[in-house]
Formats: structure tokens, sequence, C-alpha cells
């Protein structure tokens, strides 16, 4: 599998927290432009999410299963997208010994034309994605845990 890491300033419960999360996948997955349903047990294994990749009006919907979960510790997704096939997608969460979390997102296309492509070929194009989604997830992740910190008024 093709994998990215980083770390976040929190402990893996509150990683863990947005991934649980499935309506925030559009906020932070780079190609993923709409959350249309999460089944009411996600993260349950089995569970979905009905999806949308794509820029409007070329939106295409489909669905990520939960294949594996360990509440904190890793969160693994068969990821659909359309006739471009299956990818395996695995979010593997680290403590860090200050306190922080690794996140490693590991990523490979399964079936269809994309698992066809040489894994070379698929780096070229999930490691820079997945960066990016990583980054992302780390800045909501950040703010969830600042809105949690912050007294309310």
């Amino acid at each position: 599998m093709i994998g990215v890491s980083r770390v976040m300033p929190v402990p893996p419960d509150q990683v863990f927290g947005v991934l649980a999360d499935g309506w925030s996948y559009a906020g932070w997955v780079v190609g993923n432009a709409h959350i249309r349903k999460v089944d009411p047990d996600w993260p349950a294994e089995g569970s979905r999410i009905h999806h949308s990749a794509g820029m409007w009006p070329v939106q295409v919907p489909d669905t990520s299963t939960v294949v594996a979960v360990r509440r904190d510790e890793l969160l693994e997704l068969d990821a659909r997208l359309w006739v471009l096939g299956r990818a395996r997608v695995r979010f593997t969460l680290r403590p860090e010994e200050d306190g922080s979390t690794r996140v490693i997102m590991e990523e490979q296309a399964v079936s269809g034309p994309a698992g066809l492509v040489p894994a070379a070929g698929q780096a070229l194009l999930l490691k820079p994605r997945n960066a990016e989604s990583l980054a992302r997830l780390a800045d909501m992740v950040v703010a969830r845990a600042s809105r949690r910190s912050t007294p309310q008024a």
C-alpha cells in the first residue's frame, strides 16, 4: 500500500473522533465532494458512507464500507469509485510519547482500471492527494480540540 503520515498534536481518541464522524469526510478527503448518507452505526464493520466524488456538475455517486475497525487505533475502508474500481484505504493511529498521534494513511487501488496501474504510478497520484487529505484532517482535528477546550459562556 502507498502510505503517507502526519503527526497531529492531539491524542488518538480525538483523531478517531473525526474519523468516526462520517459526515466530516467531504471536509477533508480530497476529491470527496458530498456526503449523501452515513449509516447510523458508522464506523462499525460493514457500515457505509454514501458519497459523491468530483466537481459539480460531474459528480459520481458511490460508497465506502468499513472492513476493519479498532477504536482509537485503526480504520480500514473499501472505497468504491464508480467504473474506476475499488481501493483499500487504511488509517492507523499511533500514539507518540508527547501525547500527539502519528496518523498513517495507506491506499491502494485493488480492482477496476485503477487497479491495473503499477504501484509507482499510483504513488504519483496518491501520495500528494493523501498528504493533502491528512493536512485537512489535522486542521479539522485541531479545530475540534480547540472548541472542546474553550469554555462556553
